[in-house]
């Protein structure tokens, strides 16, 4: 598959995804317009690692779409949600590996473009290696994060 159509079902599958957001509660029937320049990012998780909420509320029922930027070498430990989420790679390579075994030396990096599907309570882990990263979140609310091993920090830095 090539890029340009990588994108062309990547923003095929956005559209379907927010046309629905009508039937499901979340618009008042306008549209909703974000330029880079306005995204509103948040920094909730630490180690800079930082979110912004573009449509919906993640905390209840719904769809809701969120960017989340990760910083060079900042990893999630191995942790699942409660629901499902569609996942696409805006900017840099992404890194991720499923399973409960943390290794950033494994994780499959994944170009802009790509696309994962993380089933509901499917444990992984995922992160950014030498430059900035930033993924698109789509999932159905209210969504969380479980960590495997409470007793780690949920962010790592995999340089130190």
């Amino acid at each position: 598959m090539s890029r340009r159509s990588g994108w062309a079902i990547a923003s095929a599958t956005l559209v379907c995804l927010l046309c629905q957001a009508p039937a499901q509660g979340q618009s008042n029937g306008t549209v909703t317009v974000v330029r880079p320049e306005e995204v509103n990012w948040g920094n909730p998780l630490g180690k800079g690692v930082s979110i912004a909420t573009l449509h919906g509320d993640p905390t209840k029922p719904g769809l809701f779409v969120q960017l989340v930027r990760f910083p060079p070498h900042v990893f999630d430990r191995p942790h699942f949600h409660n629901q499902a989420r569609h996942v696409t790679v805006i900017r840099g390579t992404w890194y991720v590996g499923f399973g409960k075994d943390f290794d950033p030396a494994k994780a499959v990096p994944l170009k802009p473009g790509s696309y994962v599907f993380q089933p509901a309570k499917m444990v992984h882990w995922d992160g950014a290696k030498d430059e900035e990263v930033i993924i698109q979140v789509i999932g159905n609310g209210p969504g969380g994060s479980t960590l495997v091993d409470k007793t780690q920090p949920f962010l790592v830095r995999a340089d130190e």
